[in-house]
């Protein structure tokens, strides 16, 4: 209920570590998060939507649907043709367009909080599947409440310019003041920094102050 910092190692697949201090939220962060609608304030569990599970994967030896699964287990009722429900890609699927890679990792790990409703509403940045390539995305967006986590950027998204993007600083910074999200991490994480780098690194446009 009162947080903790626990000393922890990570090991990734060369056998390198790297320690860290995990920051245990505390039981009045929880909101920080967790209450998925910034006006009602009502806590409830972060979780997968069916976008996510709507793809193969491997059970018992057998490739099988994640949703198709689920309802055969009983856990699912009544569910849709699996051609009316959208998809999103394996962010780590080279065959996957960058542009549809890149926002499903978005999606996935941002998109609860930073959509029109949620507890980053403030921000006017809206990471869903759903958001129009535009400001509402970040492209050539002026932070509205970033403070000092702009790190002197103008823009949350600039064009072909991700050093100059103020999502890129925030997913690659570990300062507490200016990562993203704010709680429940200390390291970046590499390979995502990177797929944004590269998405961001490919379009188009100039943003005008």
């Amino acid at each position: 209920k009162i947080g903790a910092a626990k000393p922890l190692s990570l090991v990734d697949d060369e056998g390198e570590v790297e320690d860290f201090v995990y920051i245990v939220p505390n039981i009045n962060q929880c909101a920080g998060c967790h209450a998925p609608n910034n006006t009602t304030r009502e806590l409830a569990p972060l979780g997968v939507r069916p976008r996510h599970l709507n793809k193969p994967y491997v059970h018992e030896g057998e490739a099988i649907n994640q949703l198709t699964l689920l309802e055969q287990e009983g856990l699912l009722t009544d569910l849709a043709p699996l051609e009316t429900i959208a998809q999103n890609a394996d962010w780590t699927d080279p065959e996957s367009s960058m542009d549809f890679r890149a926002r499903s990792y978005l999606d996935i790990n941002c998109s609860h909080c930073h959509n029109p409703v949620g507890p980053a509403d403030t921000s006017g940045l809206d990471l869903t599947m759903d958001a129009a390539l535009g400001p509402a995305l970040g492209v050539c967006k002026l932070p509205i409440a970033a403070g000092s986590g702009t790190g002197g950027r103008a823009f949350s998204i600039v064009p072909g310019a991700p050093h100059e993007s103020i999502l890129q600083y925030r997913m690659e910074s570990t300062d507490p003041g200016s990562m993203m999200p704010e709680l429940g991490r200390a390291l970046q994480h590499t390979e995502g920094a990177a797929l944004i780098r590269a998405w961001i690194a490919e379009m188009d446009g100039t943003c005008r102050s």
